[in-house]
């Protein structure tokens, strides 16, 4: 059985060879990287190799946010996970608005990071399974390919995420009815925590954007409740 492979990018060498043995120990095969810049030339290498990242935040040659943006432009896809010592607010929304699955400030159990790691791989191999779909979504003036990850806009394609192609699927599966928070949370992130509601929340005003072109076109929000995706033309 093949394993789940971790680039892991940390400049502690304790803190490091720890989080690296006890990964392994968990049935992880962990590339490790002392500096943001080794990481992105290992991740340029074997790109298809790794099957999610953890960066930590502060490190030498290049920190890990500019890390995550160069691994996005490269692979989208990819799942990862920010590791810092640092508890600013905007530290945590600048790694959300780069679509970050987790945010882990240290000190943390290492158990912790393995569970969330798990998790963070049972949902993207369950929205792998939930884009197996053979035809497009017209909603109103876009054509929606969820396969290809791409919303149509008379000829003019939007790249999306897997994660933004998912919360499109969920949202015009339930188009028109008030969806609730909790619930749209548990059926795209898997859980409801408040890192996830952060998360979510980015992600809604990212397709507020998206859907901006045709005003037939809404997401309402609904204090305390929930979401309206409405969508008055379509088919």
């Amino acid at each position: 059985m093949e394993k789940t492979s971790i680039l892991l990018a940390e400049d502690d060498f304790d803190f490091g060879s720890i989080l690296k043995q006890y990964l392994e120990i968990h049935g992880f095969e962990v590339t490790w990287a002392h500096d943001g810049k080794e990481a992105l030339e290992l991740f340029r290498k074997h790109e298809n190799s790794f099957h999610i990242c953890v960066f930590d935040v502060m490190m030498p040659k290049m920190d890990g946010f500019n890390l995550a943006e160069k691994v996005i432009e490269m692979n989208p896809e990819i799942p990862f996970v920010f590791l810092t010592a640092k508890k600013m607010k905007e530290d945590k929304i600048k790694g959300l608005k780069l679509g970050a699955d987790d945010y882990i400030v240290k000190p943390f159990e290492a158990d912790i990071l393995v569970l969330r790691l798990q998790n963070i791989l049972k949902r993207a191999k369950r929205a792998g399974v939930l884009e197996k779909v053979t035809s497009n979504y017209r909603i109103g003036a876009y054509v929606f390919d969820p396969i290809n990850h791409q919303l149509n806009l008379n000829g003019d394609v939007q790249r999306i995420t897997e994660k933004e192609a998912q919360l499109i699927q969920y949202l015009f599966s339930n188009k028109n009815e008030l969806i609730k928070r909790d619930d749209l949370l548990i059926n795209v992130w898997g859980n409801d925590d408040f890192f996830s509601g952060r998360s979510m929340d980015v992600f809604i005003s990212r397709l507020r954007k998206y859907f901006k072109e045709d005003p037939g076109i809404s997401i309402d929000s609904t204090r305390g409740v929930g979401l309206t995706f409405k969508v008055m033309i379509s088919e």
